[in-house]
């Protein structure tokens, strides 16, 4: 009997010398999958995704605003400069330079806004408690003069 193990690969011919058998693979699980859910989770492969390059921001147009809104103690100056040089170093493709000047026209026109807007609210809280307090004080000045001392004759009746 020829041997033809090419018809089921299950199946696996044997032949002695007296007589041939085949014998049937019984085992489980007949294929070789791994199982569903592995017990450890692979860490064989990595994805990283590197999408379009990040450029800095310059904010420019915020420290001109700065520059030119009441400027108190130069911070929107400063920011401004450090604005021109971020810009600068990104045309010319420095990008860590520019990312570091950049950063720095932040912090500057972050100080800059604050004191753009605290200072003016803090002059127009000091106008109003001024006209209040010399309201006050007008009125108990008129109080204080329209005082009759002495009782005339005419308020006795």
């Amino acid at each position: 009997m020829p041997r033809d193990t090419a018809v089921c690969p299950s199946v696996t011919a044997v032949s002695t010398e007296d007589f041939s058998f085949t014998t049937m693979d019984t085992s489980y699980p007949r294929e070789d999958f791994p199982p569903a859910t592995p017990s450890k989770p692979d860490r064989s492969h990595t994805v990283i995704t590197i999408g379009p390059p990040v450029v800095p921001r310059d904010y420019l147009i915020w420290s001109i605003f700065n520059t030119i809104y009441m400027n108190l103690c130069c911070f929107g100056f400063m920011a401004l400069v450090y604005s021109v040089k971020a810009r600068d170093q990104k045309v010319a493709g420095d990008v860590d330079s520019a990312r570091h000047y950049g950063s720095k026209a932040k912090c500057y026109n972050i100080l800059a806004t604050i004191w753009n807007v605290t200072v003016p609210l803090l002059l127009i809280a000091l106008v109003v408690t001024g006209v209040i307090h010399l309201s006050n004080i007008t009125q108990e000045s008129i109080n204080f003069f329209n005082l009759k001392y002495f009782v005339s004759d005419d308020d006795r009746k």
